[in-house]
């Protein structure tokens, strides 16, 4: 398995530098294809807010189309030079943007893109939910933090869960698995669930080494918050990719990643692969 295509989102109001760096470094990786994407929506006039006309409208639009060139340009000066074949598409849409992406997938092995770092109302047009793109694309996410420019697969992480979500998360990471320097497989489990949980990883192990990946698997025993333990961890061995399931809704209405929250995971300090 190997990665021919990336679809790269690129943020109308974001530092897209970083993003498209690490587009640039992993296309050369793997002599692939880099399609850039860019998406908006449009404001509708409310004429119960005294919006009686589409001017508000047509002087949106206008903005918008303005800002998408700027991005298709960024988009070009960065990657021309360096990428054999590379490839635009954005639109204005009433639907979703993770869903316009979620779509355009079908074109990509992995979709790259920014951190969901929130928007104030007038902004959520150009905003993208992170966690419903990973859940809805079909395809492996990618996301890189403000901030960070290289991918450079020293040290990659698995967040382990026993579910179908980590088995296809950690199969979509497999070519960044084999050109990782240390990969660590980790399973937060209740203490009660340590014998299986060891059980588990040293399983996953095995499946790595039959794939030429040589991992560390560890299981670690807590009786609360799994999410901060995971974090620590993370952070204290410089953790430069997590790979993790999305696992779609909870009860309190938060994007799961490997059994714990977003605010954990997309971390300002390493990027994340995310598979549902």
């Amino acid at each position: 398995m190997t990665y021919k295509t990336f679809l790269v989102h690129l943020d109308l109001n974001g530092d897209n530098e970083g993003l498209l760096k690490i587009a640039g470094d992993m296309a050369e990786r793997f002599d692939a294809k880099v399609i850039g994407i860019a998406a908006a929506q449009p404001i509708l006039p409310l004429a119960d807010q005294g919006f009686a006309d589409t001017d508000i409208a047509t002087q949106h639009l206008h903005e918008v189309d303005k800002e998408i060139a700027a991005c298709k340009a960024q988009f070009r000066q960065a990657l021309e030079s360096r990428v054999k074949k590379i490839e635009w598409r954005s639109t204005v849409t009433y639907d979703s943007l993770a869903n316009y992406i979620a779509a355009e997938a079908r074109c990509a092995d992995l979709i790259i893109t920014g951190k969901d770092i929130g928007a104030a109302f007038m902004d959520d047009s150009r905003r993208v939910n992170i966690g419903a793109l990973a859940v809805k694309a079909g395809r492996p996410v990618l996301i890189v933090p403000q901030g960070v420019s290289a991918l450079q697969l020293r040290d990659v992480f698995v967040a382990w869960k026993d579910t179908r979500e980590a088995r296809r998360a950690i199969a979509d990471a497999l070519p960044l698995l084999q050109a990782a320097g240390h990969v660590g497989i980790l399973e937060v489990a209740p203490e009660e669930d340590q014998e299986e949980a060891k059980a588990r990883v040293r399983d996953v192990e095995r499946w790595l080494e039959n794939h030429g990946v040589s991992a560390t698997p560890r299981a670690v025993g807590t009786k609360s918050d799994e999410g901060g333990y995971l974090r620590a961890e993370l952070l204290s061995h410089k953790c430069d990719l997590l790979i993790a399931g999305a696992y779609g809704r909870n009860r309190i209405g938060e994007w799961m990643f490997g059994g714990v929250t977003q605010d954990v995971l997309l971390d300002p300090d390493f990027c994340v692969l995310l598979s549902h």
